[in-house]
């Protein structure tokens, strides 16, 4: 993924209103990210833990998503325990089912789509071997590093088709 400054960030989002845009709280260590092993970039609210955002490059451009997790997934528990994107197993609660808003008229009456994600959105670091979940892998992969990036932003191609984005 390319380098983003904050206003770029900002201005990408595409399932919330400018106003809305405009109030999330932009990381402020964009600067020190890891761009050249992001396929997204990802990040969790301070302000607002049940927020979370990704920005992804799409048609060339950055596309931001905002999304919400669901109540109760973090002391019940999530249905399961593996990421949607990079197929991470993660014990406990990290894997958090959140909300994305759909694009236009369905957005607008309340449409969203729901899908399983790493907690902390760190799911390029997690096919690259930079970050572990903190506990023994349940299960070995069978394909290389570069296979696993490439399922992650397929699948990530199709999170976001389903948003809306196109």
């Amino acid at each position: 993924m390319n380098r983003l400054a904050e206003p770029a960030v900002r201005a990408s989002f595409v399932n919330c209103s400018k106003g809305e845009a405009k109030r999330i709280n932009i990381p402020r260590d964009l600067a020190e990210r890891p761009w050249e092993e992001l396929d997204f970039l990802g990040w969790r609210d301070p302000g607002a833990p049940d927020r979370r955002y990704l920005v992804a490059e799409s048609a060339g451009r950055p596309v931001g998503v905002v999304l919400r997790a669901s109540q109760g997934v973090h002391r019940a528990g999530a249905k399961t325990t593996v990421c949607s994107l990079c197929l991470t197993s993660h014990p406990g609660t990290g894997v958090a089912l959140l909300a994305a808003p759909r694009t236009g008229a369905a957005g607008r009456q309340g449409n969203t789509v729901g899908v399983y994600l790493c907690a902390d959105l760190d799911c390029s670091l997690y096919v690259r071997g930079k970050k572990e979940t903190g506990v023994g892998v349940s299960y070995r992969e069978t394909i290389g590093v570069e296979e696993r990036i490439e399922r992650l932003r397929g699948n990530l191609r199709g999170f976001l088709a389903k948003v809306g984005v196109g």
